[in-house]
């Protein structure tokens, strides 16, 4: 499995959002790898936490399997899918330690897919169950955490 480089950056986190993805977000620490490097929230911009907390999620592992990397190591349909939330609660300050998978398919390879699929769909000789067989076997997955500190009521 490729290892993937936790994002380094002096830039402050709703700086590196705003500039990457065009979404104005509340939010201060780091990318959440740890405890001490905590995301944290001060507003959900009116979503609900979890989804708040799912698209904080997505855009830090898109930034690690597609942005930081050469044009040939890019992953495309990333997505990451919750398995454990813990609330945890310490000095008053309550955090959420939350555990995603994180699937994804090279760039190139998820584009070949996707032409195979438009060129054979509806055809007699397009075994779609095959096709996605050779999808599901192509995609990597992986597990990771993500730290929250909850700084809003």
């Amino acid at each position: 499995m490729p290892t993937f480089n936790p994002i380094s950056s002096s830039d402050p986190i709703s700086d590196i959002i705003k500039s990457a993805f065009d979404m104005e977000v509340s939010l201060s620490g780091g990318w959440g790898y740890t405890q001490e490097s905590a995301t944290v929230i001060h507003s959900t911009n009116n979503l609900p936490v979890d989804q708040f907390e799912h698209t904080l999620a997505t855009m830090r592992a898109y930034i690690e399997m597609n942005m930081t990397l050469s044009e040939s190591e890019r992953y495309g349909s990333v997505n990451p899918n919750e398995t454990d939330r813990e609330e945890i609660i310490l000095n008053n300050k309550t955090y959420h330690k939350v555990s995603y998978e994180v699937t994804g398919m090279k760039e190139d390879l998820y584009a070949d897919f996707i032409n195979q699929y438009k060129k054979g769909y509806g055809t007699p000789e397009f075994d779609m169950s095959e096709h996605f067989r050779q999808r599901k076997e192509a995609t990597l997955h992986r597990k990771v955490t993500h730290w929250f500190l909850k700084d809003f009521v």
